[in-house]
């Protein structure tokens, strides 16, 4: 059973990874569930301190991945259209059937309510939308780099615990 559940761990840890640049799968998350998989094993003693520090850091960084986009948008001066058009652009975006429409979303977004909210200014419409943009990259650097960190502490405990679990 602890080869399953190690075998499912790493799984999602791999899922994980490749969802810091997928939006349709669960990025950080998955790799969350990994670890709780690793600890779940009667090989690997639990440590609530780890899975509590990773799961605080795991829903912050989730509802940061929907703030930093708005953030960019702002930063690069655009009103609060802009910014509700990034929110609303990333929502259609991930419901969207259509490819890298969580990317096209909060860049649309922003674009067309910078437009709403200024028609004759495109070109700082187009600066509110890239921030848009550089925002929503920055969220996806974030996600993979923690989701490498995550992967890394799963196979150092696996490591750790090898002539238990092996």
């Amino acid at each position: 059973m602890d080869l399953l559940l190690v075998l499912l761990g790493f799984i999602c840890m791999l899922i994980g990874i490749m969802g810091s640049f997928l939006p349709v799968l669960p990025g950080l998350l998955s790799c969350w569930v990994g670890l709780l998989l690793l600890y779940l094993t009667k090989a690997v003693e639990n440590n609530y301190w780890v899975l509590g520090i990773t799961f605080i850091i795991m829903v912050i960084i989730t509802i940061l991945d929907y703030i930093i986009p708005a953030k960019g948008t702002k930063h690069f001066g655009g009103s609060s259209y802009g910014v509700w058009g990034t929110n609303i652009g990333l929502i259609v975006g991930i419901l969207a059937p259509i490819p890298f429409g969580v990317i096209i979303g909060p860049f649309a977004g922003a674009f067309i309510g910078e437009i709403l909210y200024d028609s004759k200014n495109h070109k700082r419409a187009f600066k509110a939308a890239t921030g848009s943009l550089i925002g929503f990259l920055a969220s996806s650097f974030i996600n993979f780099l923690l989701c490498v960190i995550y992967m890394g502490l799963f196979l150092n405990v696996i490591w750790q615990n090898r002539s238990f679990l092996f």
